[in-house]
C-alpha cells in the first residue's frame, strides 16, 4: 500500500460537479493500493496516517501529528499510484490491485481510519472520475508505504 500524503489549509473532492468530500486543515491522502495488501498493511497505513509527524509544534519543528492536532483527513483512492513505471512512456497498472480487492482495502481504510480519528474522515467516491483540489500547506508532501515494495 502506497499513500501520498499532501498536508493542507483544505482540499476537497468533486464528482460530476457534486461535492463528496471536504476538509478544513489537515491531510489529503492519495491510496493505492497493491496485490496482496490485507489487515496488516491497512492497519499500519492507519497507524501512520493518524500518527505521522507532518505538523508543526510551537517551535516549528514537525512533531505534531494529525492526531495531535485535529485536523481533518481527505481518503481519495487513487490506483495510478501503485503503476509500474519502470520503463517506456507509459505506465503499466498489473502492480495495482484489482478493483475489487483495492475497493475492500480502500473501505477497511477508511473505516479504521474513522472509528479512530473523531475529528473526521472525509473520502472521494471510490473507481469515479474525480476532481480534486487542494491548498497545500508548506508544501509538505511524503510517500508512506505499509508492507509491498520498498
Amino acid at each position: 500500500m502506497l499513500v501520498l500524503i499532501q498536508r493542507v489549509a483544505s482540499a476537497s473532492v468533486d464528482v460530476q460537479g457534486e461535492r463528496v468530500g471536504a476538509i478544513g486543515p489537515g491531510l489529503l491522502a492519495l491510496v493505492g493500493v497493491e496485490p496482496g495488501d490485507g489487515e496488516a498493511e491497512v492497519a499500519r497505513m492507519s497507524e501512520r496516517l493518524l500518527g505521522y509527524r507532518a505538523f508543526a509544534d510551537d517551535a516549528g519543528r514537525m512533531n505534531r501529528s494529525l492526531a495531535d492536532c485535529g485536523g481533518g483527513l481527505l481518503l481519495v483512492s487513487q490506483f495510478t499510484l501503485a503503476a509500474d513505471t519502470s520503463g517506456g512512456m507509459r505506465p503499466g497498472f498489473s502492480t495495482a490491485a484489482a478493483p475489487a480487492e483495492a475497493e475492500r482495502v480502500f473501505d477497511r481504510l477508511v473505516a479504521i481510519c474513522r472509528e479512530k480519528h473523531a475529528p473526521g474522515v472525509e473520502t472521494g467516491r471510490f473507481g469515479a472520475h474525480m476532481t480534486v483540489s487542494l491548498v497545500n500547506d508548506g508544501p509538505v508532501t511524503f510517500l508512506l508505504r505499509a508492507g509491498g515494495r520498498p
